[in-house]
């Protein structure tokens, strides 16, 4: 829950003035509020497929991408999938504070939902498509510890997944390269993932009913969903970063939360991610990006590192919220109610922003941090 000094939502907070009230039971909203509420809609959005992939939509892909996220045959060891980070059954993340498969790694697993809507992808931002963050796990030594020439042999010498490659990229593998084979693997692990799209929330719902004034809809809304949602968009000024549809702007921030790794050291954050990103061979700007003219990377031509950068880490979406603990980037916030509470006791001596005023002790009463629970429940 971030305090930002600026921003189209902030003009409009601070109008002197007030508008007349929308009464909804034993809650009112005013019109400036509920325009805040309604820029969070309409869910879900239309799909567009990405035109740096391909097979982005296409029905084979999707099918054969679910096929490589489900099956261990990505991992050199053979023991370990997709699914050991990312189960369906917890919201495609895995429950734990740091996820773990050769090894475990710094920082806790992104649940998968609504990917498909994001411009950077990780805590880090290290990639700028969904099919180079996809390739990411299969050649990390921690997780999948595969190579580009292991995973192509493998797809050379496997008859159902072989057959699977041909129907869905129009290409033998065994005269296809290693790199290319590897890189059309992300991208029908991305036209799958970006299928996993989280249905229309409870608030959703009162949102919608919202715009249509229908009253005994509106009702059904709990009263404390709605206090939350008035400190959200209000007091908390939660808004301002979580944004949008998907409620995140989809950039970086400093939260306060320890950038110190558990297996030591200092994780970088968005810095070490822009450094990761402009190595990459999988960007945007690269060979391996099937339509430039539609997506030119253009963003990751200009991104450029800053100290501002150490210690910064992805916004997350709320969506889907209640099932994703534990929060943060490395696991150490357990509960929604704690994440709230961070918040509202906010230690701005551990930020560095340069005095620049983006966060500020929220400092909430009891009251407000359910509320506010109760609200991020129904996303």
């Amino acid at each position: 829950m971030r305090r930002l000094l600026f921003g189209p939502i902030a003009g409009l907070l601070f109008v002197a003035t007030t508008p007349p009230a929308i009464a909804n039971g034993n809650i009112s909203f005013t019109e400036i509020e509920k325009a805040a509420i309604l820029s969070h809609g309409p869910w879900p959005p239309k799909f567009r497929p990405d035109p740096s992939n391909r097979v982005s939509g296409k029905k084979s892909a999707v099918t054969f991408g679910r096929e490589l996220f489900r099956s261990r045959f990505l991992s050199r060891s053979r023991r370990h999938s997709c699914l050991t980070c990312h189960n369906p059954d917890l919201a495609y993340a895995d429950g734990l504070t740091r996820s773990s498969a050769i090894a475990t790694v710094d920082r806790n697993a992104i649940a998968l939902a609504n990917l498909r809507l994001n411009r950077w992808y990780g805590w880090d931002g290290s990639s700028d498509n969904l099919w180079a963050q996809s390739i990411r796990p299969i050649l990390d030594p921690r997780e999948m510890n595969a190579t580009a020439g292991l995973v192509a042999e493998r797809i050379r010498s496997d008859v159902p997944f072989s057959r699977g490659y041909k129907n869905v990229f129009d290409s033998n593998p065994k005269s296809d390269d290693n790199q290319k084979i590897l890189v059309n693997l992300g991208k029908a692990l991305a036209a799958f993932q970006e299928t996993i799209v989280t249905p229309p929330s409870r608030f959703d719902e009162f949102r919608s009913a919202l715009e249509n004034n229908n009253l005994k809809k509106i009702g059904r809304y709990p009263l404390a969903a709605k206090r939350g949602l008035k400190t959200f968009i209000g007091k908390g000024k939660c808004n301002l970063c979580h944004l949008g549809p998907n409620f995140t702007n989809g950039e970086f921030d400093d939260a306060g939360v320890r950038y110190f790794k558990a297996s030591g050291g200092v994780d970088k954050g968005r810095y070490g991610g822009i450094q990761n990103l402009k190595k990459s061979p999988y960007t945007l700007l690269g060979k391996f990006n099937d339509n430039p003219k539609n997506a030119p990377g253009i963003a990751t031509q200009h991104v450029a590192r800053s100290h501002q950068s150490w210690g910064q880490f992805r916004v997350p979406s709320l969506r889907n919220i209640s099932k994703t603990a534990p929060f943060m980037h490395d696991g150490s916030v357990p509960t929604l109610r704690d994440v709230v509470r961070h918040y509202s006791e906010l230690n701005e001596e551990r930020l560095h922003l340069d005095g620049s005023g983006l966060l500020r002790r929220l400092n909430l009463s009891e009251r407000e941090i359910s509320d506010l629970v109760a609200f991020l429940k129904t996303l």
